[in-house]
């Protein structure tokens, strides 16, 4: 099995890392057959939040027998220390262990660091000591915080969205990473859902040997197709180079990742598929999305209040309202 360093954290992980966001939409029987199957054929790196509902309650279902065997990394949104201490607790309970190997600022719209006054930095050093984490990491959909992140020397794992279609500011946070030492894990590489050629993602990551991708998983036929990769790793050939520069030319230019740090919307718009929807209908089989329940999730696009919060929120400054009337447009015609 293909494994990848994570930096000075020295953690060796499965290159197949299990994203538990999308457990959260199965039950808890489902859940733990596909994380112990996962487990049982090398997966040894599952990554959950605080804020996925009842994720973490999966993975302690799980593996609370097997704790030393695994690498886990979890993740805080908190906004102060008070929130931080109430969510760290809550993991740990949860997980079903005394101690979380990466602990993570979820997203934060700022880089925390010692005495800036939210209390956040301090409190994961102190938890640190206390050894309830050890290791320090951030996650953020934002290029300006990430970079912020790196330069400070103060976190271990830097976890950002990253796959095929990343541009040329994405790549310096990868280089800098690897310069850096900092264990980069990758989020999105299948970006959201518009990259359908998991064999084609996964030789790509393979090119990084410093990159621990983590794929998110809700369904057997998922895992099987990546633990596939582990006895046979597709490798990167010129035809399949050839296809990635196809797909970035059709994907040129402002397309919604999908991330869903625009919701929720004040007027019930699932802005996170809606803004894409003209992607996801060339992309993936389109009846699904044409279906009665789809048609009226787009018609609410209708009732836009243009409030801008969703704009607002984007960390990849795209003009939200505009993207939903375009792909509501293109939606009508496929009716």
């Amino acid at each position: 099995m293909q494994k990848v360093i994570l930096g000075k954290t020295k953690l060796e992980v499965s290159r197949n890392g299990f994203g538990a966001l999308p457990i959260q939409r199965i039950s808890k029987r489902e859940a733990v057959y596909l994380l112990q199957k996962a487990f049982y054929n090398g997966i040894n790196y599952f990554d959950t939040a605080r804020w996925y509902t009842d994720s973490e309650e999966k993975l302690g279902a799980a593996f609370s027998y097997i704790r030393d065997k695994i690498i886990i990394s979890t993740k805080t949104g908190a906004q102060d220390a008070e929130g931080f201490w109430k969510d760290l607790d809550t993991s740990l309970k949860m997980l079903q262990t005394d101690y979380i190997d990466i602990y993570q600022f979820h997203n934060p719209a700022f880089c925390p660091k010692p005495g800036d006054g939210s209390g956040l930095y301090d409190a994961m050093e102190e938890a640190k000591k206390q050894g309830k984490i050890r290791h320090i990491g951030i996650t953020n959909h934002r290029l300006a915080v990430a970079k912020e992140a790196i330069g400070s020397d103060l976190y271990e794992t830097l976890q950002f969205p990253f796959s095929y279609l990343a541009g040329e500011p994405d790549m310096e946070i990868v280089n800098l990473c690897k310069e850096k030492e900092i264990g980069f894990i990758a989020m999105k590489a299948l970006s959201g859902g518009l990259i359908t050629n998991s064999a084609l993602a996964y030789a790509y990551m393979a090119q990084f040997d410093h990159v621990a991708p983590i794929w998110g998983i809700q369904r057997e036929n998922e895992l099987d197709e990546f633990l596939s990769y582990q006895e046979n790793p597709p490798v990167l050939t010129a035809r399949m180079e050839a296809e990635i520069q196809k797909e970035k030319t059709e994907l040129a230019g402002d397309f919604c990742r999908g991330c869903g740090y625009c919701m929720p919307c004040p007027a019930g718009i699932e802005i996170n598929n809606c803004a894409r929807m003209s992607l996801l209908l060339r992309r993936a089989p389109k009846e699904g999305y044409l279906s009665a329940e789809w048609q009226e999730k787009m018609k609410k696009i209708e009732g836009c209040l243009h409030c801008g919060k969703c704009k607002g929120k984007c960390p990849y400054g795209l003009d939200t309202p505009s993207l939903l009337e375009k792909n509501y447009e293109d939606y009508k015609t496929f009716l």
